[in-house]
């Protein structure tokens, strides 16, 4: 008498399992990672440029002014955004670089490192400013307090060539969108590398299972009938 093995009751979805193809997960090149690299990287620098140029300046009331001459290389070569806050003028020390009106309530500026100053000698007088660009040979005629717009708290290289086309209202608009375009698209880049992963993973499990349902095929198929 010739009996055949009974066919566990499993077979049946291990032949299902095998017979599914698994779909390829196109793999994301080097460039991609790069490009996901690079989009935080600028995203990080616009963000910090705009709290630099806009945010810290409008906290503290400070104004931000472009470097036109090379008067002040190398320490401020032309091109250099220079932040000034407002400083009490008796705070001013020598060493200090200071923005001043080269006529007051004029809004032409000159921003100049102080070499001098001259005290009142007599009663009325008030205390008087000599200043210099480092790159320059003569001093600049003396500086009343009333001409000081501030002291030069930080200065940002080559950015002043920008504010001095985007400036004002138009900065203050067109740094955020910036920034929220560039923030948009990195959290793209990196929602769809966390995809890419979890469709990987899903990729692996699901081809473990078909080898798992494979080798179960292959036992009955080999199995010895009796």
């Amino acid at each position: 008498m010739t009996t055949i093995a009974p066919r566990p009751q499993n077979s049946q979805r291990a032949s299902s399992a095998a017979r599914q193809p698994i779909k390829p997960v196109k793999k994301k090149g080097v460039l991609h990672y790069i490009g996901v690299g690079l989009s935080f990287g600028l995203l990080s620098l616009v963000l910090l440029l705009a709290v630099m140029v806009v945010a810290l300046p409008m906290l503290t009331k400070s104004t931000p002014y472009t470097v036109l001459t090379s008067s002040m290389n190398p320490s401020y070569p032309a091109g250099t955004l220079v932040i000034v806050r407002p400083t009490d003028t008796q705070q001013i020390h020598i060493g200090d670089v200071i923005t001043y009106q080269i006529r007051s309530d004029e809004p032409a500026v000159i921003t100049h490192r102080v070499i001098q100053i001259v005290e009142p000698t007599k009663v009325g007088d008030e205390v008087k400013f000599i200043t210099k660009g480092d790159a320059n040979t003569l001093p600049d005629p003396e500086v009343k307090p009333i001409q000081v717009r501030g002291v030069v708290w930080y200065a940002v290289p080559f950015i002043g060539w920008i504010n001095n086309v985007i400036n004002g209202g138009m900065r203050n608009v067109l740094v955020p969108i910036i920034a929220g375009g560039l923030f948009l698209y990195a959290g793209f880049m990196g929602a769809s590398t966390v995809i890419d992963r979890r469709r990987k993973a899903a990729a692996e499990a699901a081809k473990a299972e078909q080898d798992e349902a494979d080798a179960e095929l292959r036992e009955l198929v080999d199995a010895p009938r009796v």
